[in-house]
C-alpha cells in the first residue's frame, strides 16, 4: 500500500507523463525535465521504485570475443565497419529503438539494465578514451528507458574481464577511474533514475601470469582487487560533480556470486554521500540450475538459505540487494526428477515472488527473441507474461 500511494505521488509530480504508463509523446519533455530536478533518493528508496527489472543482453556489451581467454588476444578486434551499430548487432540482437524499450514498459518492468562494452571503438593507445559516437548511441538508449520512466542502469560488462586478466591491480585502477570518470562526466546532469553500476562479474577472476596463463589469485589477492576497484568505482563517480554527488551507485559482489560477496573478507565502499550505495549480486539458484535440481525442495531451500545470507549481510545493514541477473526461462532439462514444481513460468513466479517479497531489485538476464521479443515489444511466453504482471501489480 505505501508503494502504492509513493508511486501515485512520483507520478502525479511528473505530471503524469509517462513513469505512469502514458506513451503521449507530448508528455515525455515534462516528466524528463521534473525527474532532472527532482531530489536525491537514498538507495533504499530507488530499490522500492525500481520492482522488476529486464537486461538488454547481448547488445552494447557485444563485441568479438574470439580468442579472448589467450593472452595473444591484444586489443578488440573491430567489426564490420567498426560503427555502432555493428557491436549493437553482432551478437544477434536488433538495433534498440523507442518502441523496443517502452515495450518493457509496458509489459509490468519499471528498470532496464544496459550492459555496455564501453572498449568498442577504442582505441589501443593507452588512453582508454572512449569513443564518441559509442557513447553517444549508449546514450540514445538510455533516453529511450528515460523517456519510458524506466529506471536505467549502466555498467561495464565484459571490459572489465579483458582489463583484469591482463593488468596488475594499481594498472586497473588507473584504467577503471579514466572510465569511469568519462562515463560518468558524460551523464552527469541526468536524473537520478539513472543509476551506475561499477562491474559486471568479473572482480575477483583470474589473471594470465608471466608464463600467459589464466591463474586464480589466492583469496586475499581476489578481495583485495574486488574491494579497490569498487572504491576506484566509487570516488571516480563523486569526483564529477553535478548529480553524480548524490547519484545511486551499484557495488559489484565478488564474481557476483552470493556466497563470496556475504563474506566478511567483501568490503562496501566508504562512500563521500550517505545511504547511496547498493550491492549486485547475480541468481539465487544458480547452483540448482546447473546440477538440474530445479523445482525440487532442495531448489527452494537453496533459494532461502541464498536469501538468508543476503538479508544478514546487507538488508539488515539497510544496503539494498540488486539481482543484476535472474533467470527468464527454467529448460525441461534442468528440472529434478523428483521436482515439485515442473513448470517455467511457475518457477519464475516463485523466485520473482521470493525476492520482490524481501525487497531485492531482480533484474532478468534476456537476450534478443528470448524471454521478451524485440520485434513484437511484449513478453514472448503468455504464462511468462502473465508473472511479470501479476507480480508488478503486486510490489506496486
Amino acid at each position: 500500500m505505501i508503494k502504492r500511494i509513493i508511486s501515485a505521488l512520483l507520478c502525479g509530480l511528473m505530471v503524469l507523463g509517462t513513469a505512469c504508463g502514458s506513451s503521449d509523446s507530448s508528455s515525455e519533455s515534462s516528466e524528463k525535465s521534473a525527474a532532472k530536478n527532482s531530489k536525491p533518493m537514498s538507495a533504499a528508496e530507488v530499490a522500492d521504485n525500481m520492482n522488476l527489472g529486464l537486461n538488454l543482453g547481448n547488445t552494447m556489451e557485444a563485441y568479438d570475443a574470439t580468442d579472448c581467454a589467450t593472452i595473444e588476444y591484444e586489443w578488440i578486434p573491430t567489426k564490420g565497419s567498426n560503427t555502432p551499430t555493428d557491436y549493437e548487432t553482432c551478437w544477434g540482437a536488433v538495433e534498440t529503438t523507442q518502441e523496443v524499450i517502452d515495450g518493457i514498459k509496458a509489459s509490468g518492468f519499471d528498470t532496464v539494465r544496459i550492459p555496455v562494452f564501453w572498449g568498442n571503438m577504442m582505441e589501443n593507445d593507452g588512453t582508454w578514451t572512449i569513443n564518441k559516437d559509442y557513447i553517444k548511441r549508449v546514450k540514445e538508449i538510455v533516453d529511450y528507458a528515460q523517456n519510458a520512466g524506466l529506471y536505467t542502469v549502466i555498467n561495464c560488462h565484459h571490459f572489465d574481464e579483458f582489463i583484469i586478466r591482463r593488468n596488475d591491480l594499481e594498472s586497473c585502477k588507473t584504467i577503471f577511474n579514466n572510465l569511469w570518470t568519462q562515463i560518468a562526466d558524460y551523464f552527469k546532469d541526468y536524473p537520478y533514475t539513472l543509476v551506475f553500476e561499477g562491474f559486471n562479474e568479473y572482480l575477483g577472476g583470474d589473471q594470465f601470469n608471466e608464463n600467459g596463463e589464466l591463474k586464480p589469485l589466492n583469496s586475499k589477492a581476489a578481495y583485495e582487487l574486488v574491494n579497490s576497484l569498487n572504491q576506484t568505482f566509487v570516488d571516480a563517480v563523486r569526483a564529477t560533480g553535478g548529480n553524480n554527488a548524490e547519484r545511486v551507485l551499484i557495488v559489484s559482489g565478488y564474481w557476483t556470486n552470493i556466497d563470496k560477496t556475504t563474506s566478511d573478507k567483501f568490503v562496501m565502499p566508504t562512500d563521500s554521500a550517505s545511504e547511496k550505495l547498493m550491492v549486485s549480486v547475480h541468481y539465487v539458484d544458480n547452483e540448482k540450475y546447473w546440477t538440474n535440481q530445479i523445482g525440487s525442495q532442495e531448489w527452494l531451500d537453496y533459494i532461502d538459505t541464498q536469501c538468508d545470507e543476503l538479508i544478514s549481510a546487507f538488508k539488515e545493514k539497510n544496503i539494498p540487494v540488486f539481482l543484476g541477473e535472474t533467470t527468464a526461462r527454467y529448460p525441461d532439462s534442468n528440472f529434478a526428477s523428483d521436482a515439485i514444481h515442473t513448470d517455467s513460468s511457475e518457477c519464475l513466479e516463485i523466485v520473482l515472488d521470493k525476492l520482490t517479497g524481501l525487497g531485492f531489485v531482480p533484474v532478468i538476464w534476456d537476450t534478443n527473441d528470448n524471454f521478451y521479443s524485440r520485434t513484437e515489444y511484449k513478453v514472448k511466453n503468455d504464462s511468462d507474461a502473465e508473472v511479470i504482471k501479476k507480480i508488478a501489480d503486486k510490489i506496486k
